[in-house]
């Protein structure tokens, strides 16, 4: 026999939840009912919208001016109260709308049930949520903006430092460090774009289209969404309430935001590195070992790198709540804001510990200057040379080069340590001139068309981008 069965500690208790829940099913339905525990982040969001509803019944007159205006003193109140720490905040009123309503009640008595004519809970936290969102997404702009100037600025002062360029994480061609950080500002560029659409296609006010099918009330939606700083009511009163579309568009934003900034951790972890040693993080963004004395871990970076994964996790979740939902409210929605809100501050976390790094790192260019001793990083511009100086094909070139690059690793040397003889016994045409294009000066300033690694090209992209991102 199991004993689990006669103790007399489980008699009577949820196979699931032990003896947590004494009194049964309505204790686990409060426990899964309940939102306060995360949605009093929303508490200014919801007293604002709630000054705002109140006003626009007052203006048209289905609220007394004398009711209006203890709404508004009752609601400032709880809001100080809110901020100040001393507010109570109880699991049995389920949300912050109802904490809200409640503690209202208390202050000024009957108007306070009065508030929630001509609205519902539904279109109610549907403008919570949009508020605290368009908040977020603004944060998420500023301090975005804040790396791409710092990524600008290590850029711009390492401009000239030469490294391998690679592919396949293997030695491809000849760039700078300026160069390399400028393709993160291209992609946190495209981040903040991708953030301003989405706060754009957003700003429409859910207030007003009550539970689903709008009211009979005389509102006016025009008023609330302009006093919430909307540029429009939402057209449709289904869509309005069960609408999640920018919840969803700010995870994905924020999750194509998020693998550009693995990309760059991972980076610095490589780059970091003693077989490396491209770069030196101080004591701020690294830790040490336990066991080994001489270890300087890039903690943060790898930190920064898993987040990745939480806030792509954080958007699947929503989309899969998300997916088989007939219009138009569901207690689903429910699910809708903690992947949010943990996506929100992961990335707040990425976006402060990267800049963080980026204004910390200290480049290391004879690390940098060494490593391109191997890969043959100008085999491409012998290559280039070839179709230039003796009008070879390139597809001909290409074989050509190959050939010279198996001469000069069978000899243990780069191709710029070859002979003119050595060469010319692959291609007789080759001259003394081939020389100046085998350095690796040589080769990265040679790379001035639009968009290439020159340093002249790299000072002129950094002003570029501050034009674009910064101005």
């Amino acid at each position: 026999m199991n004993k689990r069965h006669n103790d007399p500690q489980h008699e009577g208790a949820s196979t699931i939840w032990g003896g947590r829940f004494a009194s049964g099913p309505a204790a686990i339905m409060e426990e899964i009912n309940a939102s306060i525990g995360f949605d009093k982040r929303f508490s200014a969001q919801d007293i604002q919208g709630s000054i705002a509803h109140a006003e626009m019944l007052v203006a048209q007159g289905v609220l007394s001016a004398e009711d209006g205006k203890a709404i508004r003193l009752g609601l400032e109140q709880i809001d100080a109260e809110i901020r100040d720490g001393s507010f109570k905040f109880s699991r049995a009123l389920e949300d912050i709308h109802m904490n809200v309503e409640s503690r209202l009640s208390e202050l000024i008595g009957d108007a306070a049930g009065r508030l929630h004519t001509a609205r519902s809970r539904n279109d109610q936290v549907a403008t919570d949520f949009k508020l605290w969102v368009r908040g977020a997404l603004d944060s998420v702009d500023d301090s975005l903006t804040q790396l791409i100037s710092a990524l600008v600025e290590q850029a711009e002062k390492n401009a000239e430092v030469v490294m391998p360029g690679f592919t396949h994480l293997q030695t491809a061609q000849p760039v700078t460090l300026g160069h390399h950080l400028l393709a993160y500002v291209e992609m946190f560029g495209r981040d903040l774009g991708r953030f301003r659409d989405c706060r754009a296609r957003m700003n429409e006010c859910p207030l007003g289209a009550a539970a689903l099918a709008g009211t009979s009330f005389p509102i006016d939606r025009h008023k609330t969404a302009a006093a919430l700083g909307f540029d429009r009511p939402a057209a449709n009163s289904l869509d309005a309430v069960s609408d999640r579309d920018f919840a969803l568009e700010f995870l994905s934003a924020m999750s194509i935001c998020a693998t550009h900034f693995s990309r760059l951790a991972e980076e610095f972890v490589i780059w970091t590195s003693a077989q490396f040693n491209y770069v030196k993080l101080s004591d701020a963004f690294t830790t040490g070992s336990s066991i080994m004395p001489q270890k300087r871990n890039p903690d943060a970076a790898e930190l920064v790198r898993a987040k990745a994964g939480r806030i792509i996790g954080d958007l699947n979740a929503l989309l899969i709540v998300m997916k088989g939902l007939p219009l138009a409210y569901g207690k689903d929605m429910q699910e809708d804001k903690e992947p949010v809100f943990d996506a929100v501050d992961s990335l707040g976390l990425c976006i402060a510990a990267t800049a963080g790094m980026v204004r910390d790192m200290q480049a290391n260019p004879e690390a940098m200057r060494a490593s391109l001793k191997d890969g043959f990083p100008t085999a491409t511009d012998l290559a280039d040379w070839l179709v230039r100086a003796i009008g070879m094909p390139f597809r001909r070139a290409h074989h050509v080069t190959g050939t010279i690059v198996k001469l000069a690793e069978d000899k243990g040397c780069g191709i710029e340590a070859l002979s003119l003889a050595d060469m010319q016994a692959v291609e007789p045409k080759i001259h003394e001139g081939v020389f100046e294009v085998l350095t690796v000066e040589a080769s990265v300033s040679s790379r001035t068309s639009y968009g290439g690694t020159a340093p002249a090209n790299v000072r002129e992209q950094v002003a570029r981008a501050r034009e674009r991102f910064l101005g």
